[in-house]
């Protein structure tokens, strides 16, 4: 890498490179920062001026990220994070927001993409405290049951406003101790013939699986339950093939995707909704914006070394 030569740094560069790494082609790295394919791909070959390295071979199927761009990200994600929370510590400093803000968002969300969330949020805005209502149900915000709610369907009440900030990509996944003693599937109807895990209310899977033209019954899961986290505990011990979204899979580096890219599951969609009252309100507002600068963040894909 050249050390040589002093430029002035550039944070947008630096974003570029995350975002082309995460998204795999400069054409959703511009989606992501609504900007143009051409200016992401100035912004990669300047990087790659700078530093003296090749960060991304160019093949047919978009961007593939060599050895030393896969290490340079790390360090790269820390600036990142650096940088979003100095600036809502500034944010909090200017608008002197105090309280308490009451956050409403579905179990999973609740237990493992929000924590580390919380975490940079207590050192960012040191002053405000937050109430998590950790439910499957949705919170009605217009009876003020919750300030902000995390929500995998549009609001559609008029007096609030909702922002899309990312989709929940999800997939089948097992533990490799299931796949050590039962074949992988091929196939999607392969499937039918493993230890199922799925919704015990909710039809979902039985849709999915029936869009796919294979009826099948409740009774071809060995375990039904609504509750995604024993859902995904279930499939962490071993018990079976289970559908899960791909923020919590990834948690666990022993649970492996299954079928990966042969199964039709469309992502879901996530909202940030809240009342307008954020217009006036400096505490509501800080943690909104956080939330929106952080939550897609937590949802992108991580590109690995193989």
């Amino acid at each position: 890498m050249n050390t040589t030569a002093t430029t002035p740094f550039d944070w947008s560069l630096i974003r570029s490179f995350l975002a082309a790494l995460d998204q795999g082609s400069l054409l959703g790295a511009a989606r992501q920062l609504k900007t143009s394919q051409p200016t992401l791909g100035r912004h990669i070959a300047e990087l790659e001026s700078q530093w003296g390295v090749v960060l991304f071979e160019r093949t047919g199927r978009g961007l593939v990220p060599t050895a030393t761009a896969l290490q340079l990200a790390e360090s790269a994600r820390a600036m990142e994070a650096g940088a979003l929370q100095l600036s809502y510590t500034l944010t909090g400093a200017q608008s002197q927001s105090t309280g308490t803000v009451r956050i409403t968002a579905s179990v999973p969300v609740a237990v493992q993409l929000l924590p580390p969330i919380l975490a940079q949020m207590r050192l960012a805005l040191p002053d405000i405290q937050v109430e998590l209502v950790s439910s499957n149900q949705v919170s009605n915000l217009l009876r003020r049951e919750a300030d902000i709610a995390v929500r995998m369907v549009r609001p559609d009440q008029g007096t609030l406003v909702a922002k899309k900030i990312g989709s929940v990509g999800v997939g089948a996944y097992a533990h490799r101790s299931y796949l050590a003693r039962r074949s992988p599937p091929r196939l999607p109807a392969d499937l039918l013939q493993h230890d199922l895990i799925g919704n015990d209310t909710d039809p979902s899977i039985l849709r999915g699986f029936q869009a796919l033209g294979y009826p099948v019954s409740r009774e071809a899961f060995v375990l039904r339950t609504d509750d995604f986290i024993v859902q995904w505990q279930a499939v962490r011990a071993g018990l079976g093939i289970g559908f899960l979204a791909d923020y919590m899979a990834r948690s666990d580096p022993d649970v492996r995707p299954v079928l990966a890219g042969a199964l039709p599951i469309p992502a879901l969609p996530m909202w940030l909704a809240v009342h307008r009252e954020i217009r006036t309100n400096p505490r509501i507002r800080a943690v909104y914006d956080l939330l929106a600068e952080a939550l897609p963040l937590a949802l992108a894909p991580r590109v690995t070394a193989n």
